[in-house]
Formats: structure tokens, C-alpha cells, sequence
């Protein structure tokens, strides 16, 4: 009865001990993917405070540039009006002084009252028109100046209207990359 308690001792001692270097092992293994799962853990925690920085450095970039988009889309709205409304009074002097340089043919300009005019004055003084274009002809280039500068001032804005609208797209695309992960 001795030997068969010490066989069933053994087969204990031996059945126990391969438990214990199982159990032995599989804590060493879960122990090892603790580390795996903490560095992991460490790691994604820092993706996260660099994409949370990302993102709030573009918000701030996306509304810096709306800023700048409003302030710009103001100044040229501006100078646009600006533009027609000095080409509307530029054409309302055209017309004046077309007006005027008509009905000045028939008149004899610094007439004076006496009984015998100088020689100087016996023509009707028309004005310097034909000479360099004159008044006339410099009001005409300051209207081709303004219709220049409201046709590039829309072209800008249309411009800037477009790369502002690719900017904020892009940046939304970004935005969501950076937050849905």
C-alpha cells in the first residue's frame, strides 16, 4: 500500500508541477501582452494628443482664413462700388463738358465790351480739345482706368472666392480624416 501511495504521490507531484509550468507560463504570457497592450495604449494615447493638436491648429487656420476671406471679400466689394460710381460721374462729366464744348462753337468766349474787339479775339474760343486729347480725352482714360479696375477687382475676388473654397474643402477632408480615426 506504501508503493501504491507513493505512485499516487508521484503521479500528483508530477501532474502538479507540469500544472504549475502551464499556469507558470500562461502568466508570464499575459504579463508580456499587458506590456504589449500598455505600450499600445501609451502610443495611441500620444497619436491622440497629436491629432487633437492638428485639429485645433486647423480650426484655427480654417478660421483665421475665413477672417481673412470676409475682410478681403468687404475691401473689394468696396472698390467695386467704388469703381461704378466713379464711372457713372466720370461719364456724367463727359457728358457735361461734350455739352459744353458743343454750345461753346457759337459763342465768343472772353468777348469784352468794346466797340472794337482785338484781333485775338474774333474766332470763338473752342477750348484746347484737340491738343493731347485734352480734358476730354483724360476723363476717357480716368473711365477706362475705373472699368479696368473693377474688371480686375472681380476677377480677384473670384479668384480669391475659389482658392478660399478649395482651402476650407480641403481642410473639412482633413479635419474628418483626423477626427474619425
Amino acid at each position: 500500500e506504501e508503493a501504491e501511495h507513493k505512485g499516487w504521490c508521484d503521479t500528483e507531484l508530477s501532474t502538479n508541477e507540469q500544472t504549475r509550468k502551464e499556469k507558470t507560463q500562461a502568466v508570464e504570457t499575459l504579463h508580456a501582452e499587458i506590456d504589449q497592450l500598455e505600450a499600445s495604449i501609451a502610443k495611441l494615447t500620444e497619436d491622440i494628443a497629436a491629432l487633437s493638436q492638428a485639429v485645433a491648429e486647423l480650426d484655427a487656420a480654417m478660421a483665421e482664413a475665413t477672417k481673412l476671406r470676409q475682410d478681403e471679400k468687404a475691401k473689394n466689394t468696396q472698390t467695386i462700388a467704388d469703381s461704378q460710381e466713379a464711372q457713372t460721374a466720370v461719364a456724367q462729366a463727359l457728358t457735361v463738358l461734350k455739352e459744353f464744348y458743343e454750345k461753346s462753337g457759337d459763342a465768343t468766349a472772353l468777348l469784352q465790351q468794346q466797340p472794337e474787339a482785338p484781333e485775338i479775339f474774333d474766332a470763338p474760343y473752342k477750348g484746347m480739345q484737340s491738343e493731347n486729347g485734352g480734358v476730354v480725352g483724360m476723363l476717357e482714360v480716368i473711365e477706362s482706368d475705373f472699368a479696368r479696375l473693377e474688371s480686375d477687382t472681380k476677377a480677384a475676388e473670384a479668384s480669391a472666392q475659389k482658392e478660399y473654397d478649395t482651402f476650407m474643402t480641403d481642410s473639412k477632408v482633413d479635419k474628418e480624416s483626423k477626427t474619425k480615426d
